[in-house]
């Protein structure tokens, strides 16, 4: 059974662990802000789950308790370069958005590759502040020490899952999409296998070419995680994934090449202002129409309407921010022994 926590403790509770462990308090308010929007949208993998880790990463110094990125090119006011100096990749993408919509309100348009940024958590997190300014985002990520995913027709891992994250508004409520170009996230496989569980399906390639649901096969080096689409359609997921690399490693002009080991991550923010196109009421109109198209689509008798992007995380938001905060018993009680609250700011 979950557990219902109200959203005002785990970001006391996020913000004073990562203080206590040094980070700049500017920074750890962003960074628990970012953790607990995951869980707040129903992405519990990449909410408070990754908090542990993050810690650890302070306390090797493998994350920077705080700094300053340096830009290190810029070309003709659209486009710029950063060198992320391992900061914490919520602090980063937050910085690379503001950057990016600043200079979209001037140029339509505005875009930031960040080389060496920290592990940037949730992707869907950042994309409804930015639909609430009347502006479209999209985010791309690649870990370049990750390689648990096999291009199409092989059986060992070359890159990461690659997410790819945007936002936009519609008049209405935005459309948000967050999707990685494998089947699944590495951290539910590494949940999975931590618990002894199979996944969900045969998600990942074993040594022995074939598709299976054994969550321990990429950290036995048996296996990988195969692309979006499978060992069916996976000529596409792998298509999407080199897409990622391009935009992230390729723009950033690191990653994979150097060989790190360092977790971290290489990332693409482009923000766009439908002001300098046909207009913001004319992208609301279009955007609301096909929204309410494919809502109003026709499905089988008996069967619930179509969903856009971001519809259920949405309203599992506003659940979450009335009821609490759900938490899985395993991870309240790892953030428990860290001191997470008392009796009474925990509750069935």
């Amino acid at each position: 059974m979950s557990m219902q926590v109200p959203h005002p403790a785990l970001l006391r509770f996020a913000t004073d662990r990562l203080t206590a462990s040094g980070m700049c308090p500017e920074f750890a308010k962003t960074v628990a802000e970012t953790l607990v929007e995951g869980d707040l949208l129903g992405h519990g993998t990449h909410g408070l789950a990754l908090l542990p880790r993050y810690l650890q990463e302070l306390e090797r110094g493998q994350m920077a308790r705080e700094g300053k990125w340096t830009v290190t090119s810029r070309a003709a006011s659209v486009a710029e370069r950063w060198d992320g100096n391992w900061l914490p990749g919520p602090v980063l993408v937050k910085a690379a958005i503001d950057r990016c919509a600043a200079i979209a309100s001037r140029q339509g348009m505005g875009a930031v590759a960040i080389a060496r940024s920290h592990h940037i958590a949730c992707l869907a997190a950042y994309l409804q502040a930015v639909t609430q300014r009347g502006l479209a985002v999209i985010i791309a990520s690649s870990s370049p020490s990750n390689r648990q995913v096999a291009p199409h027709g092989a059986i060992t891992g070359v890159y990461s899952p690659n997410p790819i994250a945007a936002g936009w508004p519609t008049g209405g409520d935005p459309v948000l999409l967050d999707v990685s170009m494998s089947i699944t996230t590495s951290g539910l496989v590494s949940a999975m296998a931590a618990e002894g569980r199979s996944m969900p399906g045969a998600w990942l390639v074993d040594k022995d070419g074939q598709a299976t649901d054994d969550a321990t096969v990429i950290g036995s080096g048996n296996g990988a995680l195969l692309p979006v689409g499978g060992q069916d359609h996976g000529h596409k997921g792998f298509a999407l994934g080199l897409l990622v690399e391009m935009l992230t490693t390729g723009l950033a002009g690191h990653g994979r090449a150097e060989g790190t080991d360092r977790w971290g991550a290489s990332v693409f923010v482009l923000v766009l202002d439908p002001e300098h196109f046909g207009g913001l009421e004319a992208f609301n109109l279009q955007a609301g129409w096909i929204a309410a198209a494919c809502r109003g689509a026709s499905v089988i008798d008996g069967t619930p309407a179509v969903r856009l992007p971001g519809e259920r995380a949405l309203a599992r938001r506003e659940e979450n921010l009335h009821n609490g905060v759900a938490l899985a018993p395993d991870l309240l009680a790892v953030l428990q022994k860290m001191g997470l609250g008392s009796e009474e700011e925990v509750s069935k």
